[in-house]
């Protein structure tokens, strides 16, 4: 793995400074095969790049959500191995998701804080639309840590407002269908186990199943996005 041509690349000790672990967590990761390889420099120095930083909060995540080692190394191994950090970045949001709703209420600084950048009024009102913040009164606002990234994400995606909302309705309404559909599929097979067993697949089941509908979503919108750019679809 390389780092990008336009990005400074970053020491060992400069990357876990940026992911908020330590130098040792860094190596422990690089020797389970949980990260790729440094790119050497002179001096035998090794370089990282915003992939190792994606990754590295990726398996973060993972590990807040309480997925073991040997399963986060199981989950690594079945993602593309052509991913870009905002490939992975998308990963990170989703498994975010997983875990029960987080609002917090902060001030406008620490909203910021967890941004990563300030934000203008008329940030605040496309987050307030998009359902990731809320004014709280006194300059404070209630966020949705789980949605907070993406939303500050798409901030910068050149898409008009009414645009992002009836994506997210078009989103919700099938990923809703999608997931009424398997769980009826589901409840048919485990319906003669018991409760333990039940639980046992629900916990294996959950990220297999978001990591499948992700990758393939991934997939079907780069063919359509092909599509439509070199004119050979039919809308």
């Amino acid at each position: 793995m390389t780092t990008d041509a336009g990005e400074t690349p970053l020491t060992i000790d400069e990357l876990a400074a940026r992911a908020g672990v330590t130098v040792r967590t860094v190596r422990f990761y690089g020797s389970k095969g949980l990260l790729p390889p440094p790119v050497i420099g002179p001096r035998r120095v090794g370089h990282y790049g915003p992939d190792h930083v994606a990754r590295l909060a990726l398996i973060e995540e993972l590990q807040q959500q309480g997925m073991t080692l040997s399963a986060i190394e199981r989950y690594l191994k079945q993602l593309p191995h052509d991913l870009t950090p905002h490939d992975l970045a998308i990963h990170r949001a989703v498994v975010a998701s997983w875990a029960p709703d987080a609002v917090d209420t902060v001030s406008r600084r620490e909203l910021e804080r967890r941004a990563g950048r300030p934000l203008t009024v008329e940030d605040l009102e496309r987050l307030a639309a998009m359902n990731v913040v809320a004014g709280a009164g006194d300059d404070t606002f209630r966020v949705d840590s789980g949605l907070l990234r993406l939303g500050v994400q798409l901030l910068d995606v050149p898409l008009s407002q009414e645009v992002i909302l009836a994506a997210r309705k078009v989103l919700i309404e099938h990923s809703r269908a999608a997931a009424h559909e398997l769980s009826q599929l589901f409840r048919g097979e485990v319906a003669e186990r018991d409760a333990q067993d039940v639980r046992s697949l629900s916990a294996h089941m959950h990220p297999l199943v978001v990591q499948a509908l992700l990758t393939t979503f991934q997939r079907s919108l780069r063919e359509e996005l092909g599509q439509w750019v070199t004119g050979s679809g039919t809308d």
